[in-house]
């Protein structure tokens, strides 16, 4: 099994949203999804999908779009993402999701192997003026979630693989926050994040930063092509 990282699919979600009015690299998009994950992905292989999966307002409306992904090779394994409004309980989404296709959190997914997919959707990160009360709080809840979900590897006896976080979980200065603190304390060897999206990318953390990998895997930033991260799983050679 190969695993492979493709995120902020924003699928249509029966909504009338058409993404091309972000930019040129959004037209067709779905089309150029399908086509590239087919040429690429196996039935064995799986694909994590950290956030933004569909427009969507609900999980009826989504269904559409969970089937266009099932329909696709390969296992899957979803995140929630800050436009994945449809996303409610997670029991009701588990519940939805076609064959072959799980969600993520405030737990971890066993590859097989020994190894485990960690993660959780992640928020704004403080900068030099710190965050509103608002955005602490949830700050602070989502690096609770990553932190059970790295103890549920933890307690079952695997060892995180690659952790999925929708948000990037620093700036481009590689400063520490909640959440690189705790894939350095368990020594995550990739993270994959998305959320940044056209010029945005220049927010993007560096590609390793003390001792962890991170890879942007937004569809836009990637040419909607699932991101082969067999490769990037073992721990960067130190400096």
């Amino acid at each position: 099994m190969r695993l492979f990282a493709l995120g902020d699919l924003h699928l249509p979600g029966g909504q009338e949203k058409p993404m091309d009015v972000f930019g040129p690299a959004w037209k067709d998009h779905p089309k150029r999804v399908a086509a590239h994950w087919r040429r690429l992905v196996r039935d064995d292989d799986l694909v994590l999908v950290p956030g933004d999966v569909s427009w969507a307002m609900t999980l009826e409306q989504a269904a559409e779009d969970l089937a266009f992904i099932g329909g696709l090779p390969g296992k899957k394994l979803l995140l929630r993402g800050n436009h994945d409004y449809w996303w409610s309980s997670i029991g009701r989404v588990r519940a939805a999701l076609p064959e072959g296709m799980h969600a993520l959190q405030n737990d971890c997914f066993a590859l097989g192997d020994g190894r485990a997919v960690c993660g959780t959707r992640g928020w704004l990160i403080p900068g030099a003026d710190g965050l509103g009360e608002h955005d602490q709080k949830v700050y602070q809840r989502e690096a609770m979630r990553l932190r059970l979900s790295l103890e549920a590897a933890a307690e079952a006896g695997l060892r995180p693989a690659v952790a999925m976080i929708h948000y990037p979980p620093c700036d481009a200065r590689g400063w520490p926050t909640l959440f690189t603190r705790l894939l350095e304390e368990f020594r995550v060897p990739l993270c994959v994040y998305g959320h940044l999206h056209g010029p945005a990318a220049r927010l993007a953390p560096p590609p390793v930063v003390r001792g962890v990998r991170y890879r942007l895997v937004a569809g836009d930033q990637v040419a909607f092509e699932p991101v082969l991260l067999d490769p990037l799983l073992e721990p960067p050679a130190p400096a």
